[in-house]
């Protein structure tokens, strides 16, 4: 599927670029780091079961990644700029009554969404547990992370980074911009969590690490709910069963 490319003026009118099939309620999809919307929702067949199952399916590409912009200046990445930025898309493209999901970074940035008063009707996070949403660190995945985008061509083949720089490589990443990218991450306290009362599915691949904490997650959010699909972090948003699994929590909401 091809979708035509659009663009909206993110939060400091940089120029970002979003997609959309489908009519109905609309669903603004959020993709995860290193990736855009187009690998994230398109190609694996999200976007069109979702709108065949009756939604404007929204996906823009977060600032730093795919179609939009990616400035290298420090100041264009300030803290929480994702969510502002999406914010923005909401704005521009004046919903007042719409869904809101997310995988990994896109996840996290649901959260943040939420924390920061955003009212869609339900909310999916994806690929994020507690332990990632309370964390400003990122963990080991940001260490790998500014290992992967400063290192460029000295890792060994076979090893962890250099399978990194090889997804880094094939999706069109900036290093430089994704490094800033990580510099806005801002952690959600889970008393915060806890006062969040959109309806909201927590969702993890069985084999992804983060799944450890994502039943504590949908515990703490007063309107909570945990589901787990096949696959590892890498995998799960590739797999039928999340399309399917975010399909059938905002249809039965």
């Amino acid at each position: 599927m091809l979708l035509p490319v659009r663009y909206f003026p993110g939060l400091d009118d940089a120029r970002l670029a979003f997609r959309e099939v489908g009519e109905g309620r609309p669903l603004v999809l959020l993709h995860g780091f290193f990736s855009f919307a187009t690998h994230q929702w398109v190609r694996p067949g999200h976007a069109a079961a979702l709108a065949a199952s009756g939604h404007r399916v929204i996906m823009p590409d977060l600032r730093g990644h795919g179609d939009s912009a990616k400035p290298h200046d420090p100041e264009s990445y300030p803290r929480d700029v994702l969510a502002d930025d999406t914010l923005a898309l909401v704005e521009h493209l004046g919903l007042t009554d719409y869904d809101l999901a997310g995988y990994s970074l896109g996840g996290r940035t649901v959260v943040r969404l939420l924390a920061r008063g955003a009212t869609p009707g339900r909310a999916v996070v994806a690929g994020q547990g507690m332990d990632q949403i309370t964390s400003e660190s990122g963990g080991s995945v940001s260490a790998l992370v500014r290992r992967v985008c400063t290192g460029l061509g000295t890792f060994e083949p076979g090893t962890v980074e250099w399978k990194a720089e090889q997804w880094l490589r094939s999706t069109g990443g900036d290093p430089v911009a994704l490094l800033r990218v990580l510099d806005t991450v801002v952690a959600t306290p889970a008393e915060t969590v806890k006062r969040i009362q959109t309806p909201t599915l927590v969702v993890a691949g069985a084999d992804d690490d983060r799944v450890r904490s994502t039943d504590a997650l949908a515990a703490a959010l007063p309107a909570g709910s945990h589901t787990v699909v096949p696959g590892d972090h890498s995998t799960a948003i590739a797999t039928p069963g999340m399309g399917a699994a975010i399909a059938a929590f905002l249809h039965d909401q």
